[in-house]
């Protein structure tokens, strides 16, 4: 059952195009994804798609012999064509539809290995004797340099993403030059070094791509041990020399090619028909600051494809496609192209069965951590760690997670504070926040799918509280759902001083919203009551807590409060000497009436209450007690 698990897939709607055949040619270009069927040197027609099945240009242009290499502008508007292997024509397209009549033809003195476009009107060519950026002028019928760098080049490898182009040179074998090609410039950048023991490096040995936003070098070398393994330098920044960084051991010999998906580095080896996945982000075994992995999991084959054929039948004919087969051609980053079969796929990662094949939920916790679609599938990892699985042992496994999905929640709520108050207060456009984690889990994410499938659980209290830890450690504070939950829990277990506790410290939300919910709970044990009544003192919220006191009685306690909180002019007598009466203590009530007396002497020079203050009911009750005289009203 776990060989048929495949963590790997070609996308299901794969570019469908003509076929090689002795009439068709078929070219990709990596920069603009498009591939081209031209069929009798385009005069019979050129199809051109990419990089989806519904982008489609279709022309004839005239047959000027064979064609070496045929790509747009960004904008489609000029095709760029090699024929020789000294010059490149131009072609000015108004529409879909090529100006044939005004062919410009760009003719060099070297021997021309490619190019590639840079702007929309801005092409560099690529030669053994340097490389050179030239502006085309349709309206003109000319081009016109720009740039150039003289180099003596043995072949060239481009990456799109970067603008890179990495040129291996005559002068030194151990070595390859990273030139920055843009719009009008062209950049030296510092050599990346081989070493002095090293061979010389093949072209199909070398593999450009963008790791993780780094430019990266993949080299396939033959390690000491006669494996071959693939070397990974990585361009740091501006001024830093390129760094062998990584080696991936592949544990195999023979024919490679490779990928990147998802910031995954995938090794395909034709001869077992499998794929290996490396992440350099993970951990492995560090040696002169070198780090050497090993695949994340067993090399697996890449998941069975069947092609649907055209048919004039309803059901029409299903053909099972070779996998790794010799016609195959890899582009990066995950681009595979079948030209004899005339379908071009995009290389997908299946998340689900890599979760069932690595069994280490941190390291997978970290793998996941890095991918586009890695959320929901960390979400039920974790859903299952705390529900089915549970079990005592797994608490450090599940605290190290929180850890780490809190660290980078962490830090994505430190840069939402930066960006709030470095923007001044009468500035009123909206800040621009930088992107999010690729994945992000916040509290209401945990606590909307993952704690509340363990509501009332047993195990529910003691991950609750595990996961307000990991919160405080990265000072992150306890929203609202998160902060009623816990004290759900807390309540329904008994763990009255454990409530105490994260009160007093202010580990949960401090609000009235939770102070109240508290207060909804009082009738649970009188220790919550006392709870809510802690809360509010520490928010401030004097007015709701003397009415919770005057609510159960404590006048005494609610008038302390008053006192130490309010100005004493504005106490409403009414209020306390009818929460007095209440008590039906008239110990209570004789001290509440002799405090507002006095306060009355204060204010007013006399015992009496003033006739706003509707006290009259009061002053004859107390003179009814204690044989007085009442006053008239």
């Amino acid at each position: 059952m776990e060989h048929s698990v495949h963590y790997i897939e070609l996308s299901k709607n794969p570019i469908r195009f003509d076929a090689v055949s002795q009439l068709t040619n078929v070219f990709f270009d990596d920069s603009n994804k498009q591939i081209f069927a031209v069929r009798s040197g385009g005069a019979t027609g050129v199809v051109v798609k990419g990089p989806t099945e519904d982008k489609v240009i279709s022309f004839c242009m005239t047959d000027r012999g064979a064609i070496r290499s045929i790509k747009f502008s960004p904008d489609n508007q000029i095709l760029a064509v090699q024929r020789r292997e000294n010059s490149v024509e131009f072609i000015y397209f108004q529409g879909d539809q090529p100006q044939l009549q005004n062919i410009i033809v760009h003719q060099v003195k070297a021997l021309v290995y490619g190019f590639v476009w840079v702007h929309n009107r801005e092409c560099a060519l690529i030669s053994n004797s340097g490389v050179e950026i030239f502006t085309v002028i349709p309206e003109k019928g000319q081009v016109k340099s720009i740039k150039s760098m003289n180099l003596s080049i043995k072949w060239f490898a481009w990456c799109s993403e970067a603008n890179i182009a990495v040129l291996c040179t005559t002068d030194s074998q151990n070595s390859l030059i990273p030139v920055l090609i843009k719009q009008k410039s062209i950049t030296k950048l510092p050599k990346l070094d081989l070493g002095s023991g090293s061979r010389e490096i093949q072209e199909s040995k070398v593999t450009l791509g963008q790791i993780y936003g780094v430019m990266a070098v993949l080299i396939l070398q033959p390690s000491s041990a006669g494996m071959i393994e693939v070397e990974v330098y990585l361009l740091n920044g501006p001024g830093l020399a390129p760094r062998k960084c990584h080696v991936l051991r592949l544990g195999l010999v023979g024919r490679f090619a490779i990928n990147t998906v998802d910031n995954l580095i995938v090794v395909h080896h034709q001869a077992s028909a499998t794929s290996l996945l490396f992440d350099i982000s993970l951990s492995g075994e560090v040696t002169n600051d070198v780090t050497y992995h090993k695949p994340i999991t067993a090399g697996r084959s890449i998941r069975p494809f069947a092609l649907k054929l055209p048919s004039l039948l309803p059901d029409g004919q299903i053909l099972q496609c070779e996998l790794y087969s010799t016609n195959w051609v890899l582009f990066q980053p995950n681009i595979v192209i079948d030209a004899k079969l005339g379908c071009m796929w995009y290389l997908h990662l299946d998340i689900e069965s890599l979760c069932t094949l690595i069994s280490d939920r941190i390291r997978l916790t970290e793998f996941l951590l890095q991918r586009n679609n890695g959320k929901a599938a960390l979400l039920r990892v974790i859903r299952t760690l705390v529900n089915d699985q549970y079990n005592g042992s797994f608490l450090p496994v599940l605290e190290t997670i929180f850890n780490k999905i809190n660290k980078v929640y962490a830090s994505w709520v430190q840069l939402e504070l930066q960006n709030q108050t470095a923007q001044p207060s009468n500035v009123k456009t909206t800040p621009k926040l930088p992107a999010p984690p690729k994945v992000l889990i916040e509290q209401c994410d945990m606590h909307s799918q993952v704690f509340q499938s363990i509501a009332e659980k047993p195990q529910c209290e003691t991950i609750l509280l595990l996961y307000l830890q990991s919160l405080c450690q990265h000072n992150i504070a306890a929203q609202e759902d998160l902060s009623k939950m816990i004290i759900n829990e807390l309540i329904r277990n008994k763990s009255f001083d454990t409530l105490r506790r994260l009160v007093e410290y202010s580990l949960l939300m401090e609000s009235k919203a939770i102070a109240c919910y508290l207060l909804s709970h009082s009738n649970e044990d009188c220790a919550v009551s006392q709870v809510a009544l802690d809360m509010l003192n520490k928010i401030k919220a004097y007015e709701i807590a003397i009415e919770v006191l005057l609510g159960q009685g404590k006048v005494i306690d609610a008038l302390r409060l008053a006192i130490n909180t309010t100005e004493t002019e504005r106490i409403s007598a009414r209020k306390f000497l009818e929460a007095a009466l209440k008590t039906k203590n008239d110990i209570t009530f004789f001290n509440v009436y002799k405090f507002f007396q006095l306060r009355n002497v204060k204010k007013h020079g006399s015992t009496d209450f003033l006739k706003s203050e509707q006290c009259y009911e009061f002053v004859q009750l107390y003179n009814s007690l204690y044989n007085c005289a009442t006053p008239t009203p």
